[in-house]
């Protein structure tokens, strides 16, 4: 079965990159010419599409995008078999969610698997709770499903050949995307971002408000 942007010979337990390189290329000219203060994360404000989505959520029921607006979004393309990066990346938006304080209350972590074959409801409910039942959120549905979110975020994942036992890991990419309350596309956090650098500009897209 195909996955989106499949990247041959991509090396196993690491995250894909690519995607997240073009993306950044395609918007640097673009943020130069702003006169706003820039942000510590990647400006893809207008280069990508609003959150919107159709999935399962960890309660088993339907969920969609709606269901967030007036919270900012970060999105985070995972699966629960995960060995490392997926937990240092929820471990991360933790620090983030520690660093924002009171605010953390304007900010849902949306954790959408990639391997739906395995990440029922009830287990990504299990895992995201282990770091945070209240603001971290599991999704998962068909594969259609989560090929074409994962398309239309330009989210590049494939799943590595299956060992005698059944088990797989699932190469992806590790980017954070960042939605605003009304559901625009802000920004895009990598690997390589602190948790003071995604917290200062999360701050931002909250705003003052929030901390009232």
């Amino acid at each position: 079965m195909p996955f989106p942007f499949f990247t041959p010979g991509a090396p196993r337990r690491r995250p894909l990159r690519t995607a997240c390189a073009a993306l950044a290329a395609a918007v640097a000219l673009a943020a130069c010419s702003r006169a706003e203060p820039p942000w510590h994360l990647t400006d893809v404000t207008g280069h990508l599409p609003d959150l919107s989505f159709s999935l399962t959520g960890g309660d088993g029921r339907p969920v969609d995008a709606a269901a967030f607006r007036g919270r900012v979004a970060l999105v985070y393309f995972g699966y629960t078999h995960c060995p490392d990066v997926c937990p240092e990346t929820m471990a991360r938006l933790m620090e983030v969610l520690a660093k924002l304080g009171p605010q953390a209350r304007d900010v849902r972590i949306l954790f959408v698997s990639v391997d739906p074959a395995r990440d029922t409801p009830r287990a990504l409910q299990s895992y995201v709770a282990a770091f945070d039942a209240e603001h971290a959120r599991g999704l998962t549905g068909t594969d259609g499903q989560i090929e074409a979110l994962a398309k239309r975020y330009r989210v590049a994942y494939q799943m590595e050949k299956r060992d005698p036992s059944g088990n797989y890991e699932v190469t992806h990419s590790s980017a954070v995307y960042v939605f605003d309350a009304h559901g625009r596309a802000r920004l895009l956090a990598t690997d390589r971002d602190s948790p003071d650098a995604i917290a200062a500009d999360v701050r931002r897209i909250l705003g003052p408000d929030s901390s009232t």
